[in-house]
């Protein structure tokens, strides 16, 4: 049963690594002026939500396994991602707003979060490929 705990969170890790590069690869398209602010930011927003749910499924799965220390290491980046989402303000078009990507180095900001969640999901990959040979190993 542990060991497919760590199956599935793998998998959702995976998932969510290449989420963070499509971001990555996308804000960079944006930011070298081979795509335009809509087209970039409709891009985004169609997989925040997705990414929201990949990221709380993940958490949950560590808290029914009581596995408190993932749990606790998944616990702020699902609070931020369901901040980042609830927190659109009204007008916006969603979390990447094409009116706004350009203003106040958002681009850069958006650009060093989603770097940033790559290394965080590198880490719980390697992580969760640890546990998962442990608990086959265990088994």
């Amino acid at each position: 049963m542990e060991a497919l705990v760590f199956i599935l969170s793998l998998v959702d890790c995976c998932a969510l690594i290449f989420l963070s590069v499509y971001f990555i690869i996308t804000l960079s398209d944006l930011e070298c002026d081979y795509i335009n602010a809509r087209a970039c930011c409709s891009k985004l927003n169609k997989w925040v939500v997705p990414e929201v749910v990949g990221q709380c499924v993940s958490t949950v799965l560590m808290l029914v396994s009581m596995h408190w220390f993932i749990f606790a290491l998944n616990l702020p980046v699902a609070a931020w991602d369901i901040y980042r989402s609830v927190k659109v303000p009204m007008g916006n078009m969603g979390v990447f707003d094409p009116t706004e990507i350009h203003n106040r180095g958002q681009l850069k900001s958006h650009m060093k979060e989603a770097m940033i969640k790559l290394g965080y999901h590198l880490l719980c990959f390697f992580i969760y490929l640890y546990s998962m040979i442990l608990a086959l190993i265990n088994d």
